[in-house]
């Protein structure tokens, strides 16, 4: 290999300007095959039972594989050498899987990291993607502090802002705080935003939501909800100067946790009064849990009285199993009168999109005047495919 080549090949699309012919090489020496795993779009073709599209080709004495991609697209992947049959499509052949896939050796941008003994994951940025300024850590920014304590059983990690004094401080509870905070390293984002005045100085809770108890905690659980609003709220008003004003308090999270921050926002706009959600879980529960159907959420949003409550919804052309959902949520909030910020990213259900979409998402809906974004509603056109 000529060693100034750079890898992955992204040439433009003879056929579309729109479009970029995306190649992944592996040198892997003593292998079978090679699995490339571009998340979310290899996910889809897995859950067809159809991994043909995501194998490398054997050429000039290495492994290839060439994606059509949109110049929008971003998404973290890897790579997966085997041995023997191609890796089948069963959940159990798919954690092995994942397990064992590796970064590209020859990406050039920082990796993703990752959690539970797992590989880190290359990014794959295409240039129309959007900017992500605040997701790496900067030279020069003052730097906050993290302190962790457990509150009701629950384990919270809280990041202060750089110079923390009395307050009152505007709050942003992020669930899943164990993959922002201990993987993630969301720290160094917030402190971005702060020395940019995307947003003023923050108090960030960050709540372990990833254990055995998470499809029960973030599924429309009113519990939940209550104890973050009566237990863990004025508990960080106390020990932190953490306001008590729900207009300058943000709830936020992804997936399942993106469906939490709308219910949030729903059971208890008078403590949460901004919902950030990313790729949320909207189609809960599955038609088979409960009589009345799926979308729960979305059909209490339509049927009864608007709330105090501004929201922040972003999710991923690639999420096959989210896009209609989310669509619906936006176009019934829009109906019902809610101020609402909408935006439709291409790429999946992917921390390497939703790091970026959570700073957005926290200086649109926290952004003080000297901020770079406003915080004025508007419902932004979604995006084609």
């Amino acid at each position: 290999m000529n060693t100034l080549d750079i890898f992955p090949l992204i040439e433009p699309d003879p056929d579309d300007p729109a479009y970029r012919l995306v190649t992944f090489v592996s040198e892997e020496p003593d292998c079978d095959g090679v699995l490339a795993l571009l998340h979310t779009v290899t996910d889809k073709d897995r859950h067809a039972g159809d991994l043909t599209p995501h194998l490398m080709r054997r050429r000039n004495g290495r492994w290839e594989l060439t994606h059509r991609l949109r110049a929008d697209h971003r998404a973290s992947y890897q790579l997966h050498p085997f041995h023997g049959p191609t890796p089948g499509t069963t959940r159990a052949d798919w954690l092995h899987v994942l397990d064992h896939a590796r970064p590209d050796p020859h990406d050039t941008e920082p990796r993703l990291p990752a959690r539970d003994g797992r590989h880190p994951s290359s990014v794959l940025s295409l240039p129309e993607a959007p900017a992500q300024p605040y997701a790496r850590r900067r030279d020069g920014v003052p730097r906050g502090r993290t302190v962790s304590h457990t509150v009701a059983g629950r384990r919270v990690d809280v990041h202060l802002p750089a110079g923390h004094g009395p307050g009152p401080y505007p709050v942003a509870v992020l669930l899943d705080g164990e993959m922002w905070g201990q993987v993630l390293s969301v720290g160094d984002t917030l402190d971005n935003l702060t020395a940019d005045g995307a947003i003023p100085p923050t108090v960030a809770l960050l709540v372990h939501t990833m254990g055995p108890g998470r499809p029960e905690d973030l599924s429309c659980n009113p519990g939940f909800v209550d104890l973050l609003a009566d237990r863990l709220l004025p508990w960080a008003a106390r020990e932190f100067g953490a306001t008590d004003d729900p207009r300058r308090t943000v709830i936020a999270g992804q997936s399942a946790g993106g469906l939490t921050a709308a219910f949030a926002a729903y059971r208890r706009p008078e403590r949460f009064g901004n919902a950030l959600s990313q790729s949320g879980s909207f189609w809960w529960p599955d038609e088979t849990e409960f009589d009345e159907g799926s979308e729960w959420l979305t059909r209490r949003f339509a049927a009864e009285p608007g709330r105090a409550a501004r929201f922040y919804l972003e999710v991923g052309l690639q999420e096959w199993m989210l896009l209609t959902q989310n669509r619906h949520l936006r176009d019934v909030l829009t109906a019902r009168g809610y101020e609402l910020e909408y935006r439709e990213f291409n790429g999946g259900h992917d921390y390497a999109c939703w790091r970026g979409g959570l700073a957005d998402g926290l200086a649109h809906l926290l952004g003080s005047p000297a901020g770079m974004v406003s915080t004025d509603s508007h419902t932004s056109e979604p995006s084609g495919a």
